[in-house]
């Protein structure tokens, strides 16, 4: 399964970052997150600040796109494969970026990839 890094992760059942740890994990990829607070959602960790991790499949983008600036060199530095901007993260900045080097870029929702089986 594909290991996802969860950016925006949240411990708050309202926000959809919450909900896309739930159906990740169930579905049996490996997660990392991401927020502003430390927290366990459904046995994952959410982290503070930059942790490092290897072998990033995907990331999947709960932040908007202000707030991803400070994020960009560890977003682009974790090489991986795909990253999904989520409704209302669009960034055409971050999206350049990323495909300059390579990395796939999906303007999608995870939650619908993953109820359609396309993710």
């Amino acid at each position: 399964m594909k290991k996802t890094l969860v950016l925006g992760a949240s411990d708050n059942p309202d926000r959809v970052s919450y909900e896309a740890i739930r159906r990740l994990t169930s579905k049996g990829h490996k997660v990392v997150a991401v927020g502003l607070r430390e927290a366990n959602v459904f046995g994952v960790d959410i982290q503070k600040g930059l942790p490092p991790t290897e072998d990033v499949d995907t990331i999947t983008l709960y932040l908007n796109p202000e707030r991803q600036k400070d994020y960009y060199d560890y977003i682009l530095g974790l090489h991986p494969k795909r990253i999904i901007f989520n409704p209302g993260t669009e960034n055409f900045e971050l999206v350049r970026m990323a495909k300059e080097k390579g990395i796939e870029v999906e303007i999608a929702c995870t939650l619908v990839m993953l109820s359609v089986g396309v993710y």
